[in-house]
């Protein structure tokens, strides 16, 4: 059966992989982003299986209109993968408070635009599939990633409780947990760094950024195999809350969930005394 996906940030990267995947798999595809011409370069050749529309999704009204012109086009959204979005990192100190401001506009009320716009035709349907790229930064958090970190953080928690309140139609969530994938995700078009320097923390920025560049374009993740990943959990009846996606990914999640389970039984005496007193 084709579906009718409804991808941001799809003009590079993991978008524009999934999207292909998506194609190979004969499903139809609208391919948003900000730089309309780039989509349609992109994605020449394959007719009318494909509507190329511009998207910024830190404005509302675009995420608004884009989604009914889908409607308009294809007469459904069946699934949708929220991927747009970038890189803030540096240490939190030395990133503007602007800077944070714009990475939660796009990288969480973003995705929450495109998903308030597209789920009342996902309710009319009782179906659809919604993917949201976090990050195993959402997972764990990174040094000089605190910004970045803390909104994966919070995709995380609205796709998990999101899940629990659109079960009942029909609609699945799924949250992508990527770990490091060879796109230009490091490169200075998608990533930007802190434009503060506090010497107090003795450039441990700086030394992080050395790391990402010497690793940038190295990265162990396949991005058309993440992309058919997708493809093929959109076809399950019981598709997973989370998929932590690369041996990398998986790695450090068992590590932080091994640290998180000593913790806990470190201090469970302390926590449960925080009870009232039995009778």
């Amino acid at each position: 059966m084709s579906n009718v996906w409804f991808i941001t940030g799809a003009g590079r990267g993991i978008g524009a992989a999934i999207a292909r995947s998506a194609l190979e798999a004969g499903h139809r595809v609208v391919a948003t982003g900000r730089k309309a011409r780039d989509l349609e370069a992109t994605f020449a050749g394959h007719g009318e299986s494909v509507l190329c529309l511009p998207l910024d999704v830190a404005r509302e009204p675009q995420s608004v209109d884009a989604v009914a012109r889908a409607v308009d086009r294809f007469g459904r959204i069946d699934v949708v993968v929220n991927n747009a979005g970038y890189g803030q990192l540096g240490l939190f100190e030395e990133v503007a408070s602007t800077a944070i401001d714009e990475q939660f506009q796009t990288n969480v009320f973003g995705l929450m635009y495109v998903t308030r716009a597209v789920l009342p035709h996902m309710r009319s349907q009782r179906s659809g599939h919604i993917f949201n790229l976090a990050s195993i930064g959402g997972f764990m958090g990174f040094e000089s990633s605190s910004i970045y970190c803390a909104t994966k953080f919070a995709v995380e928690g609205f796709s998990e409780s999101l899940a629990l309140e659109v079960a009942r139609f029909g609609i699945h969530v799924t949250v992508v947990e990527p770990g490091f994938f060879r796109t230009d995700f490091l490169d200075a078009t998608s990533v930007r760094y802190g434009d503060k320097r506090i010497v107090d923390y003795d450039d441990p920025q700086g030394a992080a950024r050395v790391d990402y560049e010497a690793y940038n374009h190295r990265q162990p993740g396949d991005p058309a195999k993440l992309g058919r990943a997708l493809v093929q959990m959109a076809a399950m009846a019981k598709p997973p809350l989370r998929f932590t996606a690369g041996s990398d990914a998986l790695a450090y999640a068992r590590q932080a969930f091994d640290r998180r389970q000593v913790e806990i039984a470190e201090h469970a005496a302390l926590s449960v005394s925080t009870d009232f007193a039995a009778g």
